[in-house]
């Protein structure tokens, strides 16, 4: 039966499909579908509003408008028939979207290599760090120096943790593969929404790989910030072939 009532309305435009609305959810009544929330049932949405402060995005609202009645029995049964693979999806989507900040390594603070039969810390100090799954309201991206780099180079350049990585938020992806609209986009939202103090570009010497300084100097003109730029160009054999600060 249909009511006149409060409940949950979400902007899809907003949504950056972190996840926060869906764990603050005690109904269930939100889940990441497709890298955006979505409302599962009208009857599972409560219209308290609990999920509204827990939007970076600010992409939740509660409107007033006609819609099926709540249903607490049909949620307690909602939740209980979730198996455990969908309620960590409810609870924040993909697992590689969860935004963590890790403590500072060993290696973070002490870049130099380790022994022969050692294993050498990693320096990586967060997580999402794939370009298309880092919302730009991460908490690591604020006031930081961007690594982006293509996704070969750690592969390619055995020294990438100990002399790129330390003091860096990595950025990774495929200039050729991955949409460059797309990756525009994204620098240009991070760039206007928080304060980057520095960008180092590490791509191959492939030409596919071109693209991607090319992708981060239209995003800084079309923000118009003034950001310290670098490029690193790696060869197949992991030699850094050239440094060089980008106009």
């Amino acid at each position: 039966m249909k009511v006149t009532r409060k409940i949950i309305e979400i902007n899809e435009d907003r949504c950056s499909g972190c996840g926060e609305c869906a764990t603050a959810c005690a109904e269930g009544a939100i889940q990441i579908v497709g890298g955006k929330a979505k409302l599962v049932s009208e009857t599972f949405c409560d219209g308290l509003g609990a999920c509204l402060g827990e939007c970076p995005e600010g992409a939740l609202s509660i409107v007033e408008r006609e819609s099926e009645e709540f249903d607490p029995e049909g949620v307690e049964a909602h939740l209980k028939e979730a198996p455990a693979h969908e309620a960590l999806a409810m609870a924040c989507g993909c697992p590689s979207q969860n935004i963590e900040v890790f403590l500072s390594s060993v290696l973070s603070r002490d870049p130099g290599r380790g022994r022969a039969g050692e294993e050498v810390p990693s320096a990586l100090t967060h997580w999402p760090i794939q370009i298309r799954l880092i919302p730009p309201s991460a908490p690591f991206l604020k006031r930081a120096d961007l690594l982006v780099a293509a996704d070969c180079t750690p592969l390619a350049y055995a020294g990438f943790h100990q002399n790129l990585i330390p003091g860096k938020v990595v950025m990774l992806g495929c200039p050729k593969f991955d949409d460059a609209e797309e990756y525009v986009e994204k620098f240009f939202q991070i760039f206007t929404t928080v304060d980057i103090k520095s960008v180092t570009v590490v791509d191959m010497e492939v030409p596919c790989c071109s693209k991607l300084p090319m992708i981060v100097r239209k995003a800084l003109s079309l923000s118009r910030r003034t950001i310290p730029l670098e490029e690193i160009v790696i060869s197949r054999r992991g030699e850094v072939l050239n440094k060089r600060a980008v106009a």
